[in-house]
């Protein structure tokens, strides 16, 4: 099957996973191919501009019902994913259509991709975000071997700490964001399963359900590790808006009470969150994205 993978796709596996992200891509066309004999489906076409992380096909089953199958490179976690969609049930989440005998491929029921929370009104959306999240937020499975917020965060902070070791300009948002983790991690209160990389955009609506998350990176930890991602949603207007440093902390107050959870910790984990991706991004050379990040962090 010929086709050409998104370019956002292309970029961000140039970034995160040069040379396996390669590997991947030209193997891409013949594991579509298989993929699409296994499960007995029909490819209509590619998702564009799809994710960061994966490729998603929208596709026909036999009997002509139409759904979703994504591929995506194992360092993407796709079996992690699969795992926490199965646990999930379908409930606040996409729903899994397949049985896991096939790595690095999901076949999921169709949601509506060009319809996210993300097109609502701030207000709306930030509620109908905060709402789906909340369903998802269930006991991890007994034995389970999700990572943990303390692993991935540990992980995070190495490249933090190198990264500002080589730009010093960037060594007081860093110490600032590792010390509130450390302080966060030392007295953590109940672990739930979390999405991992929520946020407004991953939010799709749907046929059973107004709308359901797809796309996480499960982890399992504090809830309000997960919400600190949505706090930055629509970060760009935020940094643009006069009264932006008052909105966000209102916006940390308000979903904090609104999903009963610590503001503090929803704050520091908020923080940690901004300078960990403003980071990235300074590594990666998107400096653009790395300049919002981080004035956003120093409102925190």
């Amino acid at each position: 099957m010929a086709f050409e993978p998104p370019q956002r796709l292309v970029r961000a596996l140039g970034e995160t996973h040069p040379e396996g992200g390669a590997e991947w891509l030209d193997r891409l066309g013949e594991l579509v191919r298989q993929a699409a004999e296994v499960h007995g489906v029909t490819v209509e076409r590619v998702q564009a501009p799809g994710g960061r992380s994966s490729l998603v096909l929208l596709v026909r089953q036999a009997g002509g019902t139409p759904a979703v199958l994504k591929l995506a490179p194992p360092r993407a976690r796709p079996e992690s994913e699969r795992a926490a969609l199965a646990h999930w049930g379908g409930s606040g989440a996409v729903r899994l259509l397949d049985s896991g005998s096939e790595q690095g491929v999901l076949l999921l029921e169709r949601l509506h991709p060009e319809l996210s929370v993300r097109s609502l009104p701030e207000a709306k959306a930030l509620l109908e975000a905060a709402g789906t999240l909340r369903r998802l937020w269930v006991e991890p499975p007994s034995g389970h071997s999700f990572e943990t917020v303390a692993v991935r965060t540990e992980r995070q902070a190495r490249a933090m700490r190198a990264e500002a070791e080589r730009d010093a300009a960037l060594t007081p948002l860093v110490d600032a964001a590792l010390a509130a983790r450390e302080a966060l991690l030392a007295a953590p209160p109940e672990e739930r399963l979390l999405h991992g990389t929520f946020r407004q955009s991953k939010v799709l609506a749907g046929e059973r359900l107004p709308w359901l998350a797809v796309g996480p990176d499960p982890v399992v930890g504090e809830c309000a590790f997960d919400l600190a991602r949505l706090v930055r949603d629509r970060v760009e207007d935020l940094i643009a808006a006069p009264s932006g440093a008052s909105i966000t902390r209102r916006r940390v107050k308000w979903l904090a009470e609104s999903l009963e959870l610590d503001q503090e910790r929803l704050r520091g984990w908020t923080l940690f969150r901004a300078v960990e991706s403003g980071i990235r991004a300074h590594r990666v050379g998107r400096a653009q994205d790395a300049e919002l990040l981080l004035e956003f962090a120093t409102w925190l």
